[in-house]
């Protein structure tokens, strides 16, 4: 089984940023994984925001582009999304998935085999 666990999540105002972190753990994670960050804002559905996988392969949602950066650090088995020039419309539960298949580009979120519990990002304006 895999294991993920978000944090660095919080409140910042309009502007400002925010670096969340996803630790992976578990006897069957290995570092080939394919991995995501996917978000759900109040009311609405779940939305992919960028995906990356082995050898820094990256893709991001158009909403984003420009403002989010996803990298990993294999040796802490970290995934992070550093999140700059934050708008109030990122307001959202933010999710780190993972899956063992070598996805070329950010999937669906069915796509994704293991999920974290999930960090709350709120942006003010």
């Amino acid at each position: 089984q895999v294991q993920l666990a978000e944090s660095g999540g919080g409140s910042v105002q309009s502007g400002g940023s925010l670096r969340l972190s996803c630790v992976a753990s578990g006897y069957a994670y290995s570092n080939s994984y394919s991995m995501a960050w996917f978000r759900q804002p109040p009311g609405k559905e779940r939305e992919g925001v960028a995906g990356i996988r082995v050898g820094g392969i990256d893709s991001y949602a158009d909403s984003v582009k420009g403002r989010f950066t996803i990298s990993q650090d294999n040796a802490k088995k970290t995934l992070y999304l550093q999140m700059n020039s934050m708008k109030p419309e990122d307001t959202a539960k933010y999710y780190c998935a993972a899956d063992p298949r070598l996805w070329s580009r950010l999937r669906p979120g069915n796509d994704y085999n293991y999920w974290g519990q999930g960090t709350q990002v709120t942006v003010s304006s």
